[in-house]
């Protein structure tokens, strides 16, 4: 049966109530001094030892009837027990639900209302417990801070329409009918606390302003990656004016740079990455965003640079800082996830950046020893596994050998390509499919791998490049020939393989597939040319343009040798066809190739596009003039 207590009847003697206040004082100070002890087994100590005395405290006072009188003193006890647990846990747990329940609950039973907790959850009891605390003043403070842990545990679980529900019920007929949980949140005003009340570890309003910057960081965050940008700038800018925590502003500061880069702001971005590099040790995600800065300004050189620093920061560890004994705004912080613009990744991933930016902004030899430095690290920490992973953020350990061989043979290390290519059809050749109809069995578990026969295709061409750059022109034929062999034997649809990763997807796409035909076919119909045999270049050259129409770089090699084949019906004809493209642009150009096959398509573009379209052109009007 529930107890009734008014205030005055019923509590417990003025000399065990200030005992137990004087208790709660003793553990609160006790925890602020373990606060100021830094990293050590000290500070833990003390913290525990607090954390035990609390629960022992408030055991005590809940194993008495609910008293009016005690119940300021019992709730303040139960916020710095709760307050203290999950500072040290660093993060709230289902139990601290329960917690707060219990509190709710005690003051009910002094109501004799404690039936609500069977007719009702959690968020209902808090709009009845809020509605009878109204008879109940000098419990209104204690009250307030409860529900800013309430607050607390709601927004770091994400329950946001429990959390607006509750500061409408503490806003009352203010912003009752609002949704604007920011609004709510600068609305609430806790009661004062009395200067003789219980001391606490953190206040009621204290919380109020960690909400709101998280709050604020959060929905900024949100917004920025659902594209909604003035809103998001205004949240951040919420955010970044409340009471920040050091570590918490470079975060916003840096999403503030991503924002304004974004908006066409590139000036105001760089001022906000600059402060944020400023600001803080954790340099990873504002050395990102400035790369994009840079790249989206065409300061390569500065580019570079960032990616350079990000890879040295990723690699130094972090000295972690003590955390305070306090709910901290980074407590109600989701981890970043991929598409935020505070996940700057791993150090691998970092680096992977770095070297395939070089290769594709030339600089070649930079990009040859990143990729090896990069190989390193990928074979240092365990087998890399060839099956594709989830491609975001990274490529397949397969296609990254193959970037590898290709910076290597642009900077002119034809034997050391040679070496990685060797590597990588070691780890799978062994996968290949041994027969056609393998490749349907692969998704239902067979050991061959669909994805893998493009792979060793493409360490086939690149082979063959590294061979045209040593001069054996022999060795260079035989290996786009076996490059041509497996890439011409029968291939399932993607649908009939089921769902495949988007990493598959680039490399076993019909575009890149097209493309790389085309790239083997082309690369030994100029080998073919170079040893002077124009007319089984010539077949290569015509086989390429029709398995890959949109590649215009076939287009012109065939007319080349049409034309020193004289065989001028047929040049014509081509020409005219080229002609009528207005623009020389690849008809793929928009679809997003491997690193691999774009540097390999760079080495095979014929020269001077538009003198041999002048030079047809010239001859037919002279043929003409005749």
């Amino acid at each position: 049966m529930a107890h009734k207590t008014t205030l005055g009847s019923s509590a417990p003697p003025t000399s065990c109530l200030d005992l137990w206040r004087e208790k709660n004082d003793q553990l609160v100070r006790q925890a602020k001094v373990a606060q100021d002890l830094g990293l050590s087994l000290r500070r833990q100590q003390l913290a525990q030892d607090a954390l035990e005395g609390l629960r022992g405290l408030l055991h005590s006072l809940q194993g008495l009837p609910a008293a009016v009188s005690v119940l300021p003193l019992e709730l303040s006890v139960t916020c710095n027990f709760i307050t203290l647990r999950a500072s040290l846990a660093q993060g709230f747990t289902e139990d601290l639900a329960q917690d707060i329940q219990r509190g709710l609950e005690r003051v009910l039973e002094t109501q004799e209302q404690l039936e609500a907790r069977l007719e009702h959850g959690l968020r209902e009891l808090w709009d009845f417990v809020l509605h009878v605390s109204s008879l109940l003043p000098e419990v209104l403070p204690a009250l307030h801070h409860l529900a800013g842990l309430q607050a607390a545990l709601w927004l770091s679980t994400n329950r946001l329409g429990d959390l607006t529900f509750l500061l409408q019920t503490l806003n009352g007929s203010q912003c009752r009918a609002s949704e604007d949980l920011l609004l709510l949140l600068k609305t609430w005003r806790p009661p004062a606390e009395e200067s003789d009340a219980p001391l606490t570890l953190q206040g009621a309003r204290s919380l109020r302003d960690v909400l709101l910057t998280a709050f604020a960081h959060r929905q900024g965050l949100q917004e920025l990656i659902t594209g909604s940008l003035p809103r998001a700038l205004s949240s951040l800018h919420e955010a970044a004016s409340s009471l920040c925590p050091r570590p918490v502003l470079v975060q916003v500061y840096t999403a503030l740079g991503t924002c304004l880069r974004k908006m066409g702001s590139p000036q105001k971005a760089l001022l906000y990455l600059i402060a944020a590099l400023k600001g803080g040790s954790t340099w990873g995600p504002p050395l990102l965003e400035a790369s994009r800065l840079y790249r989206q300004l065409g300061n390569t050189a500065a580019e570079i640079e960032s990616l350079e620093l990000l890879v040295k920061a990723l690699s130094v560890s972090d000295i972690p800082e003590a955390p305070q004994l306090l709910i901290e705004v980074e407590l109600l912080l989701p981890r970043p996830d991929p598409a935020s613009p505070l996940h700057c990744g791993t150090q691998s991933q970092a680096k992977y950046l770095l070297a395939s930016r070089c290769l594709q902004t030339g600089r070649a030899e930079d990009a040859a020893e990143h990729y090896l430095d990069l190989l390193a690290l990928l074979l240092d920490v365990s087998e890399p596994k060839l099956s594709p992973p989830p491609c975001p953020p990274g490529p397949c350990v397969p296609e990254v050998f193959l970037e590898a061989a290709a910076a290597l043979i642009q900077a002119g290390r034809a034997q050391d390509a040679l070496t990685i290519c060797e590597e990588l059809l070691s780890r799978t050749s062994s996968l290949l499919p041994k027969r056609p109809r393998l490749w349907k069995d692969a998704r239902k578990g067979a050991r061959e791998s669909p994805h893998c026969s493009p792979w060793v295709s493409a360490t086939y061409l690149l082979q063959g490049q590294a061979w045209v750059q040593l001069g054996a022109r022999k060795e260079a034929i035989s290996e786009f020939s076996r490059c041509l062999e497996l890439l011409f034997r029968a291939t399932p649809k993607e649908k009939e393989q089921g769902p495949a990763s988007s990493c598959e997807q680039g490399c076993t796409s019909d575009v890149a597939l097209q493309q790389l035909r085309a790239a083997a076919l082309i690369s030994r119909g100029l080998e073919w040319v170079a040893s002077g045999q124009d007319t089984r270049a010539l077949q290569d050259f015509l086989l390429s343009v029709q398995v890959c129409p949109g590649n215009q770089d076939a287009s012109f090699h065939l007319l080349r040798t049409l034309r020193r084949l004289d065989r001028k019906d047929e040049a014509t004809a081509l020409w005219r066809r080229l002609e009528a493209q207005t623009e020389l642009s690849q008809e793929n150009a928009t679809w997003s190739l491997p690193l691999y096959l774009e540097t390999c398509l760079g080495w095979i573009r014929p020269p001077d596009c538009e003198t041999l379209l002048a030079e047809f052109r010239t001859s037919l009007l002279k043929t003409c003039d005749l």
